[in-house]
């Protein structure tokens, strides 16, 4: 049985300050922290550019709902993105809820890189975090 690659995954993790970035591989399978983005008035360009270069089908937009899944003032700036972001490619975006994915995130961090200077780096955080939401989405998927 072979299998047949598709276009990869790519999810977003929206920060205010900073936006993470991870990619699927093209089977689907696995994700991959990408990079770290500064939220600026180049995000979008620079996301439509990522989508261009890795062949991106399917976006997944992490969705910071509170513990007892309310709506938070994050909420509602993700919903904002989504929106603008939405008005730039045809490209389904899907919200996922990432609740811990920063927990998660740091976690995997403090067990994979040796350096207390990496660890505490917040770029790598974010992307670290949007692998973690891809993680999830991707497992739900299968």
């Amino acid at each position: 049985m072979t299998l047949k690659p598709k276009k990869r995954i790519l999810a977003i993790d929206y920060g205010h300050v900073r936006v993470g970035i991870a990619i699927s591989d093209p089977l689907g399978i696995f994700s991959y922290p990408l990079v770290t983005l500064k939220n600026d008035n180049n995000l979008i360009k620079s996301i439509l550019k990522i989508i261009e270069e890795y062949e991106i089908e399917k976006i997944i937009l992490g969705y910071p709902l509170k513990e007892n899944g309310e709506k938070s003032t994050s909420t509602q700036l993700v919903d904002k993105f989504k929106l603008k972001f939405e008005s730039k490619t045809n490209i389904p975006v899907i919200l996922f809820d990432e609740r811990y994915s920063s927990a998660i995130a740091k976690e995997k961090i403090l067990e994979s890189v040796k350096s207390k200077k990496k660890r505490k780096n917040k770029e790598l955080i974010d992307k670290y975090a949007a692998a973690v939401i891809l993680e999830d989405f991707l497992n739900e998927q299968n």
